[in-house]
C-alpha cells in the first residue's frame, strides 16, 4: 500500500525533473477517486466521467508547473475538475442541438438507464431532483451535501462569496425538498 503523502511533498517531487512522474503517481492515487465522484455528480454518466477525469489530470499535469500555491492544491484541482465537467456538459449540449430537451433531461434519462447506478428508488429520485436545479445550485448542493465541503473551500473553487453559496445551498435544498415531498 502506498504511503500517505501530502500536497506539499507532491509539489516538491514535481519540481524535480527526476521525480515528476512519481509526483503524478501520488497525485492520481490521492485524488482520483474523490475527483471521479465529484465529476460523476456533475456529468452523471460513468464513461463521460472517466473521460472528464482523464482530461482533468492532463490539465493538472500541464498546469502544475504554473501553480503558484496561492490556494491549496486540492482547491486548484477541484476547480479544474469542475470547469472540465461544465465544459463537457456544454459541449454535449451543443452537439445535441437536435434535441428539444435541455441537457438536464438527457442526464436524468441517462441516470435511469445507467448500469453503474447502484442506488435505490429514493436515491434515483434525489438525483433526478438535483438535476432540476440550475447549474450553480446543483454544484453547490452536491459539494455541500455529498462532499461536506466547507463554504470557504467552495468559495475558492467556485470563485464566489460564502454568502452567495449559503443562499444557493438553502434555495437548492428547499427546491429539492419540495420536489421530493410533492412527487
Amino acid at each position: 500500500m502506498a504511503t500517505k503523502i501530502d500536497d506539499k511533498q507532491i509539489l516538491e517531487l514535481f519540481r524535480d525533473e527526476k521525480t515528476r512522474n512519481t509526483a503524478l503517481g501520488h497525485l492520481i492515487t490521492k485524488y482520483q477517486q474523490r475527483l471521479y465522484w465529484h465529476i460523476r455528480k456533475i456529468v452523471i454518466d460513468h464513461d463521460d466521467s472517466d473521460d472528464v477525469l482523464q482530461n482533468t489530470f492532463i490539465k493538472i499535469w500541464k498546469g502544475l508547473e504554473n501553480f503558484k500555491e496561492e490556494s491549496q492544491l486540492f482547491t486548484w484541482i477541484y476547480r479544474i475538475a469542475t470547469n472540465e465537467s461544465l465544459t463537457h456538459l456544454r459541449q454535449k449540449q451543443r452537439l445535441n442541438t437536435a434535441s428539444i430537451h435541455p441537457i438536464e433531461y438527457e442526464l436524468s434519462k441517462n441516470l435511469e438507464s445507467d448500469n453503474y447506478f447502484t442506488g435505490d428508488e429514493i436515491q434515483l429520485r434525489l438525483q433526478q431532483a438535483i438535476l432540476t436545479l440550475p447549474e450553480k445550485q446543483r454544484l453547490v448542493f452536491n459539494m455541500r451535501y455529498y462532499d461536506e465541503m466547507p463554504y470557504e473551500q467552495m468559495s475558492e473553487i467556485l470563485e464566489t462569496s460564502v454568502g452567495a453559496l449559503k443562499a444557493s445551498y438553502h434555495i437548492a435544498a428547499k427546491k429539492i425538498e419540495d420536489i421530493l415531498v410533492n412527487t
